[in-house]
């Protein structure tokens, strides 16, 4: 991401992704006192509190809960990131393990210390929460528009910035486009990302999002019915290129989705190959990570 001036300043370690910038921290010596900066320190609980503007909004509680147990067991492994706000401490990265230490009903919590300001706050929670696939399609679609509008971010700049395609940004993006009762849906998990992606732009939305729920309907399935529409008439479909079936087709978007990169497949009769695209360094590091399970 280009660098524009005092005022555009990127946290150090944003470039590499997440897994540097806490691999980094969690290396550094132990600072005492509560108003040291930049260290590794202990800091009391109640002294932390959420950030308002976290993108995510929605935490499973039986997962906090199994999370606090696991706590109580072996301490918290990985420090939680704050800033300094108003003398007390408010997280920028880890508002999971701090719900589930207090849960365990820990005193203090190891914490890294970084004078972050919003802008790099919202980015850097919002990398963890991708990373972790701790977002659903909404929060992090929100969590993009917010960057865009508020702090001019181009589409580009945050394919960059999270080490996805610009493409998958800009379809993330256009789910905002849903009415707020097909949104919930998504985040609730009744429908994908890419249920939602069929669904955008047609007159009768919700009508057809509540059958696709209804029926339990595949996307494949779903762009099928946003075609035929509720008269039962079929709507033009987009044109299929030779050697390339509709669910193969299909089947790439899905992939697409998941992965926030291109992805293409070739099948024939004896087999064939799925290529995954990526612009970056840190985007084959992520489908690498991806691919071997390690934890990110």
């Amino acid at each position: 991401m280009s660098d524009d001036g005092p005022s555009r300043r990127r946290p150090s370690g944003l470039g590499r992704g997440l897994s540097s910038l806490l691999g980094e921290v969690a290396h550094e010596a132990p600072v005492e006192g509560a108003g040291a900066r930049g260290g590794l320190q202990m800091i009391a609980v109640a002294s932390i509190e959420p950030n308002p503007a976290q993108p995510r909004r929605t935490f499973d509680e039986d997962s906090i809960a199994e999370l606090a147990e696991s706590i109580r067991a072996r301490g918290v492994i990985q420090p939680i990131v704050v800033r300094p706000s108003g003398g007390r401490f408010q997280i920028v990265a880890g508002e999971r393990r701090w719900r589930a230490a207090q849960k365990a009903r820990l005193h203090e919590i190891p914490a890294i210390v970084r004078e972050f300001d919003d802008e790099q706050t919202l980015e850097v929670a919002l990398v963890e929460n991708i990373q972790r696939r701790d977002l659903n399609a909404i929060e992090e679609a929100k969590g993009y528009k917010r960057l865009l509008s508020d702090y001019g971010h181009t589409q580009e700049e945050l394919g960059k910035l999270v080490h996805k395609s610009r493409s998958h940004v800009a379809n993330l993006l256009r789910l905002l486009d849903l009415s707020e009762t097909i949104q919930a849906l998504i985040s609730d998990g009744s429908l994908t990302m890419g249920h939602g992606r069929a669904l955008v732009g047609a007159a009768d939305a919700e009508e057809l999002a509540k059958e696709v729920v209804k029926r339990g309907l595949s996307v494949r399935e779903t762009e099928r019915l946003v075609r035929r529409g509720r008269t039962g008439k079929p709507r033009p479909g987009p044109i299929e290129y030779k050697g390339s079936s509709a669910d193969i087709a299909a089947l790439e978007r899905q992939l697409g989705d998941i992965l926030g990169l291109h992805v293409a497949i070739r099948h024939g009769p004896k087999g064939g190959t799925v290529t995954l695209g990526y612009s970056t360094l840190d985007q084959l590091d992520l489908i690498c990570q991806r691919l071997s399970g390690e934890k990110i």
